[in-house]
């Protein structure tokens, strides 16, 4: 891969994943109104805060000390693993997906990214494997998978916008 290209890779995994992670908000917002909860992104950075301490898993992180711009941490989180995994995406797929993409390959990875919040993210939170310790983990569970194909559909979306708005090279 050329410097250019490998430039080029950085700026549409930025792009794509910046894009599909916005789906993701939008999806989560919806469901708030709703009255379904979602994650809260300071959760994200109090448990980021505290891995420089040496403690990956608390009992509960909403009973453990604030870290100091978690709300800002976890965001900054949220959106850097948006855009890892799209640029998962795009070192898997390569360029060509990425100039024309198609949905598959969007829906496989996002599918497959909730990996982390069903057996990292939310066991060192210390709401089980898969929600096991909360009072609805099947829900949970569900909304997570559904809220993963979301991003999915979000990367194939946002691949297109900017397939639209960059030029082979670019």
């Amino acid at each position: 891969m050329h410097v250019s290209e490998s430039l080029e890779l950085v700026l549409r995994a930025i792009l794509i994943g910046a894009g599909a992670t916005m789906v993701m908000d939008v999806w989560a917002a919806l469901l708030r109104r709703f009255g379904v909860p979602s994650l809260n992104f300071a959760f994200l950075g109090r448990w980021i805060g505290h891995l420089r301490h040496g403690q990956l898993r608390h009992a509960k992180i909403a009973a453990a000390a604030p870290v100091r711009g978690e709300r800002l941490i976890g965001w900054a989180a949220h959106y850097s693993i948006g855009i890892s995994f799209a640029a998962l995406l795009l070192v898997t797929r390569g360029l060509g997906w990425a100039r024309s993409p198609t949905l598959v390959p969007a829906l496989v990875i996002g599918i497959a990214t909730v990996v982390a919040p069903l057996f990292i993210l939310q066991p060192a939170l210390g709401a089980g494997i898969a929600s096991s310790k909360t009072p609805t983990p099947v829900f949970n569970s569900v909304k997570s998978v559904v809220t993963h194909t979301v991003y999915g559909v979000g990367l194939y979306v946002a691949a297109l916008a900017t397939a639209s708005l960059l030029p082979a090279g670019a």
